[in-house]
């Protein structure tokens, strides 16, 4: 895939970040697909920054490849600040990353509600500290048209809460 110039220089900085303070990344990934991990590959010297990504995009390859809750996803739906919690936090282990994202909503055309409307994306950012992980949460609602544009807007938040995560190292 051929990315835009600004996801291209959002994924250079990143990876620069990461080598310059030996930091590695990964990435749990449902409505982009793993388009965060392709964006951050398409960069020379990835394999310092990016440990590994998980394209989980049914409830069962959230519990079983990131340890996502059957009882979370019940509650709360795939689609929930809560469920990208457990994302991030179960890629971190899974990996045994510095610091990662996770990325889950809805891309479109069709599977939006009143409560969950197409375009809507909750992101978590996690990152190890004094044996800890410290997760943010940030909710988007994208008004890009159609599904492509809307999971290249998720990308870029996705790269800039990486960015921000690394910086904190």
């Amino acid at each position: 895939m051929t990315f835009p110039k600004d996801i291209l220089d959002l994924a250079s900085e990143l990876v620069a970040l990461c080598t310059e303070k030996k930091i590695m990344a990964a990435v749990a990934e449902s409505c982009t697909g793993g388009l965060v991990a392709a964006a951050i590959t398409e960069i020379p010297g990835a394999s310092e920054c990016l440990k590994g990504g998980f394209v989980s995009y049914s409830d069962d390859m959230k519990t079983r490849m990131l340890g996502v809750s059957d009882q979370t996803l019940e509650a709360a739906g795939a689609v929930s600040e809560e469920v990208a919690r457990e994302m991030a936090k179960g890629a971190l282990k899974a990996a045994s990353a510095d610091f990662g994202v996770a990325i889950t909503g809805i891309a479109g055309p069709g599977g939006g509600s009143p409560e969950k409307p197409v375009g809507l994306v909750h992101f978590a950012s996690a990152r190890r500290a004094g044996g800890a992980i410290h997760i943010h949460h940030e909710r988007h609602c994208l008004k890009e048209r159609g599904r492509a544009a809307i999971r290249l807007g998720a990308v870029r938040i996705a790269l800039g809460l990486l960015i921000q995560e690394a910086k904190h190292y």
